[in-house]
């Protein structure tokens, strides 16, 4: 699918957690900045896709077209709940079939999680967005990348052979960067 342009975006705390130890993002990690970076990004993508547990709960969300992740179903499903997705299961159906159902062909896919989700799309990555909120700490939290604790989400992507760009401020008061690590 070559029209296609993958695209990861995840917040986490100085640890590399994207949520608490309860697996919840608590307030501490919520930053205006990254909210209107990251709902600009969801704005003009073509599709989002996610974990059952993993949401980005803005106004827009109903109205975005999304692929929810789940071993619940035999293939690709349409969500009870939600008319604009599907509940894929990657172990039954390829994404391509996904996508197909989806009708997207072209465009950005944008990956928001969690862990497992960024996971198997990680070789696939033209621009993985890591905002960075380096005066949290959240121990015991969930890491945002199988790997993170030993490694840092940073030394992660590079051993998947993605480089970072220039980071951007995004909350300065903060000190919430996003730096886009970008396929070598």
């Amino acid at each position: 699918m070559p029209a296609l342009r993958f695209e990861g975006y995840v917040i986490v705390s100085d640890d590399g957690m994207l949520a608490d130890a309860q697996n919840v993002m608590p307030a501490a990690l919520k930053f205006e900045g990254d909210k209107r970076f990251f709902t600009a990004a969801l704005d003009r993508a073509a599709l989002i896709v996610h974990g059952r547990n993993s949401h980005e709960d803005q106004p827009n969300s109903p109205g975005r077209k999304r692929i929810v992740l789940t071993r619940r179903v035999a293939g690709v499903e349409p969500d009870p709940s939600n008319p604009n997705a599907l509940l894929w299961n990657p172990a039954r159906a390829p994404f391509e079939a996904a996508c197909a159902r989806a009708g997207v062909t072209s465009g950005t896919i944008a990956i928001i999680g969690g862990p497992s989700v960024f996971d198997m799309f990680m070789d696939r990555y033209d621009t993985f967005w890591l905002s960075v909120a380096p005066r949290v700490r959240l121990p015991g939290g969930e890491p945002c990348f199988p790997g993170v604790g030993p490694r840092t989400p940073q030394q992660v992507l590079g051993l998947h052979g993605m480089k970072p760009g220039e980071a951007a401020m995004l909350d300065p008061a903060d000190g919430v960067s996003v730096t886009p690590w970008r396929r070598s």
